[in-house]
């Protein structure tokens, strides 16, 4: 890919032959296409397409906690994408060709600030997710404002319930609403904290997986 620094003619879009312009976070760009290749499913390809898909099925129905969470790694890139690097290079288990993301070190935020102490979660009341933790306010760079960012991940509906902005650190606990179409699935539960002024995120914390009530 050729950057353009100032343009071509006020900048190329669509594609001209073999080549491609667009624009990326105000960047113009040209790329050639790709040549064709005799057996686009080697198996090498098949097995990091089936990482991608993973991956992807994952962090699709979390990116706004990504957003957040990965916000201050997204250098030349999105959020979105920094999360995908780290997921494709660090929690993907399994044999070819069958792969999946090992959730205790799939990181949906990551960060300075300091981590969740001894957070758990109960999921024994219908239709709410309980998370408790313990204020660690006065070790490392932690606040007491810090915000408790949660999230509950219900992978058969393949979808989130999440809370960007919950309670302080110093509160040690916060409920959190799930619909009540979850009940018997099972659910997989995240949380991070986030500074008051939104600048400073934590690395997530898997607490574990549980059953909707």
């Amino acid at each position: 890919m050729g950057k353009i620094s100032q343009g071509i003619l006020g900048g190329v879009s669509g594609a001209v032959g073999n080549v491609i312009g667009g624009s990326w976070k105000g960047i113009d760009y040209l790329r050639i296409k790709p040549s064709n290749v005799e057996n686009p499913r080697t198996e090498g390809q098949v097995n990091q397409r089936n990482k991608f898909t993973a991956t992807l099925e994952f962090l699709q129905p979390n990116i706004s906690f990504i957003q957040k969470g990965y916000k201050n790694l997204a250098v030349q890139k999105s959020e979105f994408n920094a999360a995908m690097s780290y997921v494709l290079n660090n929690a993907i288990t399994g044999s070819a060709p069958d792969f999946n993301v090992d959730y205790q070190d799939a990181l949906l935020s990551r960060g300075s600030l300091s981590a969740p102490l001894n957070a758990s979660f109960d999921l024994s009341t219908p239709d709410e997710v309980s998370f408790t933790w313990v204020d660690n306010s006065t070790g490392g760079n932690a606040n007491i404002t810090d915000k408790a960012m949660i999230l509950a991940y219900n992978p058969t509906k393949k979808e989130s319930i999440t809370d960007l902005e919950g309670a302080e650190r110093s509160v040690e606990q916060q409920t959190l609403t799930i619909p009540s179409t979850y009940s018997g699935d099972d659910l997989h539960l995240f949380m991070a904290f986030i500074s008051a002024d939104g600048n400073i995120t934590s690395d997530s914390v898997y607490l574990g997986t549980g059953v909707a009530s």
